[in-house]
């Protein structure tokens, strides 16, 4: 059953801040773009911010947003939400996709009546959109997990990593680029026992935390590069036994896991702002439809405050680095 679509109606933080300055920011942009977000799933709180953030850069330029989803993150969940936008003629579709080929065709379709497409989060392959909007470079979020678990697990040990699906493009690109650093020879005493999937969903995510405490009694730490999981892995060990004795790490919104590192259950973990991340996507899809770039590389557009942004290799755009979280810094973000 579908959700009901929202629309712009959050409170608009960056357009205060931009204050008077939101016209220069929208240079070159039309006026009235329809803009349609659609996240992996509309109830993840991860998602929620992301596309809130696209909602607040959709205001600035005076476009007219919407986010439309499924509940699961199902690889085939998106597929009727992009058929019904194509119809609708949206003049761009936003979206973190679920699976990186079984969307393809849909988008391809959407893109052939003249509709821009941007992924951002989780990509599909290329041919599936015209740009790309990642939250760092793939490469560095996959091997700083690895050197942050390893300083948690003071080096040595057996460790798991908590995915989302198995068919998530973004945490099979980090687990890909883990198994790359994992490698090197100052890892030679870590051991990657398992990749367990809890397929985005927190009651899933949860228990596959408990089979990994059973059957892997020596387990050290978990690493949930997605935010559903590594919550749901701190929530079962901060009331377990395996308290103090299992490292949780992954990537997390400060203020879902703000607890568990007062209560001590988790000393660090990763993120970028998904809220910039859902504003950077916002612009480049403006700037599409508006006919100011075309996703080529090298190409450059203005993404209000975040400032000029410079399109790359393959049609990928770069936020920029994750920040570690941890006692000393978690209450200086709100997010």
């Amino acid at each position: 059953m579908r959700k009901p679509v929202r629309h712009v109606c959050t409170a608009l933080l960056c357009a205060m801040l931009v204050g008077g300055g939101v016209a220069a920011h929208a240079a070159g942009i039309k006026e009235g773009l329809k803009i349609a977000f659609v996240p992996k799933q509309i109830n993840n709180p991860y998602e929620v911010i992301a596309d809130n953030g696209g909602m607040d850069a959709i205001k600035e330029f005076k476009g007219d947003g919407k986010v439309v989803g499924p509940s699961d993150a199902g690889a085939s969940s998106q597929v009727s939400y992009i058929n019904t936008l194509t119809t609708q003629h949206q003049e761009a579709i936003v979206i973190a996709a679920n699976d990186a080929n079984a969307l393809v065709p849909y988008l391809k379709r959407a893109m052939d009546q003249g509709i821009k497409v941007v992924t951002f989060d989780s990509d599909t392959a290329p041919e599936g959109r015209q740009i790309f909007v990642n939250q760092a470079n793939a490469e560095s979020i996959g091997r700083g997990q690895i050197q942050l678990v390893s300083k948690l697990m003071g080096g040595e040990g057996e460790f798991a990593i908590l995915s989302a699906t198995p068919n998530a493009t973004n945490q099979n690109t980090w687990i890909k680029w883990m198994q790359e650093e994992l490698k090197k020879p100052e890892y030679s005493k870590m051991k990657l026992v398992k990749i367990a999937y809890g397929n985005d969903d927190d009651q899933k995510s949860f228990v596959e935390t408990q089979g990994l405490l059973q059957a892997y009694p020596n387990l050290k730490a978990i690493v949930a590069p997605t935010s559903v999981g590594i919550a749901a892995a701190a929530r079962y060990i901060s009331s377990s036994p395996s308290k103090g004795k299992v490292a949780v790490t992954g990537l997390g919104t400060p203020n879902q896991m703000r607890a568990f590192v007062k209560n001590g259950t988790v000393k660090a973990f990763q993120l970028w702002d998904p809220g910039a991340l859902g504003y950077l996507a916002a612009y480049a899809a403006a700037n599409l439809a508006s006919g100011t770039i075309t996703g080529k590389e090298g190409e450059s557009f203005d993404a209000g405050k975040l400032g000029k942004r410079t399109i790359g290799k393959s049609g990928e755009v770069i936020l920029g680095p994750p920040t570690t979280f941890d006692a000393s810094n978690i209450d200086n973000f709100n997010f």
